[in-house]
């Protein structure tokens, strides 16, 4: 690829472009600071610990069956496992993690009512991955444990009547993946109908419906800076037009990391009502970041498709897991079992080979045969010991009800944003929606912070698309994307607040101050030569001191 020509670099997805910020950052040396890609540099430890300590056990069970052999063992014994199990953790109290799969254990018998004793085999099986998925949808007591984690997490105390199914895939980006092409194959949505995106977005919701594959057409639902990131009810009623078929959103938003509050998620609920046909697919992925997040899933759960991903909250990208969440009783099993008569023979015989009875299949089990081709449907299902892991976490935390992780992982990224903004010399936005996962540095405003409108008129007219950002990376080592891919319509950059250190996120604040100090050098000398002012002394003033002019004030609205 060329990395050299900024005009066609403006046309790559943000995330192909930090590869070429990060060439340039290793070509002039400089140690980089990658603040680009979001992931987090923080991990659960706890349920980690659990999960090789369970492997240990598991791998006990393992060795009873063909003791006789040497490197062989067999599946683990049902009869008696709980038994060996407690013996297993007397004998290894005080080793870290088996308190915790020990009170895991207590916690799915004597809170949820499950089996401990088919728990602790299922686990086994699942550890040791000596078997196929089974179901291959999700394992059956994993389902039930995450499904109450995700009902905790994305629901809360909301009414919600009835059930709802999951997929365990292998996170949002398979969700993402899988979703746009089952989809399309039950006639759902067809090439050339409209979908509408939540702007600002994860950029591949923006590229995948242009893909030849599928040919969809979009149009935009923006939630501008002005409203704090909100859907405005102006823009929401884009989604009254009956052609829209699909509302695809990301809450809390990436990448300014709000949730959405209250009075917009109620007004989307009433265009619901009028729109009772619009299918919604919300990716939460940011939402255990927030306090007392509420999902569109839980107030319109017959319309809604949920996309959870475990792999920010418990630093678990190299996991690869999520899930899928649809009510039992959803609006896409509605609508293909209104299709045509031959569109429907056709899925007949699509899935044939899976089921005697086609027509009642539904279409979350659709998605997993439909992700294996359907023809590999047998072997589908996420890798058991990544559900194994999955469960562990969801467990870990359904038992911290005082939520002491929750709290580490909102302080962690709030520090960060702190060091930021404390070394831009500017006052820390605050915004009681923020999530503070990401945040996405609006140059406009900034610049008219730091130096003032006239300043940033003259700077938008220098500035050709990323160069700044070039220039941080080859001088500083600083990898920012641009907001501009994520959908943002003003120049701004998305800072990860997840995956660099506190001090990290301090030089990054100290690196775009000292850029901006440089473009105001010029616009000094461009415009004020041969007239002193305030703004001429105060770059006389930063070049004698090294001292920074400390921002206008902004009048109070």
């Amino acid at each position: 690829m060329n990395f050299s020509d900024p005009e066609k670099l403006a046309l790559l997805s943000p995330f192909e472009l930090k590869d070429a910020l990060m060439q340039r950052a290793v070509q002039s040396n400089q140690l980089m600071l990658n603040a680009g890609r979001g992931n987090p540099n923080f991990l659960a430890t706890t349920p980690r610990h659990g999960f090789f300590q369970f492997g240990l056990f598991a791998m006990t069970e393992a060795e009873r069956s063909y003791m006789y052999m040497d490197h062989v063992g067999g599946f683990p014994k049902r009869e008696g496992i709980e038994a060996r199990f407690e013996l297993f953790a007397k004998q290894h109290e005080s080793v870290p993690g088996v308190r915790f799969i020990e009170s895991a254990v207590s916690y799915i018998r004597d809170q949820m009512g499950l089996n401990a004793g088919d728990f602790i085999y299922e686990m086994c099986e699942a550890i040791l991955g000596c078997n196929y998925p089974v179901p291959d949808r999700m394992l059956k007591m994993s389902e039930e444990i995450i499904g109450k984690y995700i009902h905790t997490e994305m629901i809360g105390t909301y009414p919600f009547v009835g059930k709802f199914d999951m997929y365990a895939l292998e996170g949002g980006t398979a969700a993402m993946t899988y979703l746009f092409a089952s989809l399309k194959a039950n006639h759902v949505i067809n090439e050339g109908d409209t979908i509408a995106l939540g702007m600002p977005i994860f950029t591949p919701y923006i590229e995948i419906p242009e893909l030849s594959d599928y040919n969809l057409n979009t149009i935009h639902i923006d939630a501008p800076q002005s409203n704090k990131w909100q859907y405005t009810h102006e823009e929401l009623d884009k989604l009254l037009d009956p052609k829209v078929k699909a509302f695809f959103l990301v809450n809390p938003s990436n990448p300014p990391s709000v949730k959405i509050d209250e009075d917009t998620l109620q007004y989307i609920a009433e265009i619901v009502k009028k729109r009772p046909d619009l299918i919604i697919l919300t990716d939460d992925v940011y939402a255990t970041f927030a306090d007392n997040f509420v999902s569109l899933f839980a107030i319109c759960p017959y319309n809604t498709i949920l996309v959870y991903s475990f792999s920010k909250y418990f630093g678990a990208t190299g996991w690869r897991m999520g899930v899928v969440a649809t009510h039992e009783d959803n609006i896409i099993d509605a609508a293909i079992a209104r299709l045509p008569e031959a569109k429907s023979k056709q899925l007949d015989k699509r899935y044939s080979s899976i089921t005697t009875d086609p027509r009642s299949l539904k279409f979350i089990d659709r998605l997993v045969a439909d992700s294996r081709t359907v023809a590999l449907n047998h072997t589908a299902g996420l890798s058991t010991p990544v559900q194994a892991q999955m469960t562990l976490f969801s467990i870990f935390c359904l038992m911290d009800e005082p939520g002491a992780y929750k709290a580490e992982m909102k302080r962690i990224v709030l520090r960060r944003k702190e060091a930021l903004y404390r070394e831009l010399g500017l006052p820390m936005p605050y915004d009681n929606n923020s999530v503070r996962y990401y945040h996405l540095l609006d140059l406009e405003e900034l610049a008219e912070q730091m130096y003032g409108a006239e300043f940033v008129k003259w700077m938008l007219g220098q500035l050709k698309p990323n160069q700044a950002l070039f220039r941080l990376a080859e001088e500083t080592g600083v990898i920012l994307l641009p907001g501009r891919g994520f959908g943002t319509p003003h120049p701004s950059w998305r800072v990860s607040l997840a995956n660099l250190n506190e001090y990290d996120y301090a030089n990054i604040g100290k690196a775009i101050r000292r850029l901006s100090l440089e473009y105001y050098e010029k616009f000094v000398e461009a415009t004020h030569a041969d007239v002193p002012s305030p703004a001429a002394k105060a770059v006389k003033t930063v070049k004698a001191t090294g001292a920074t002019p400390k921002p206008k004030a902004k009048k109070k609205s």
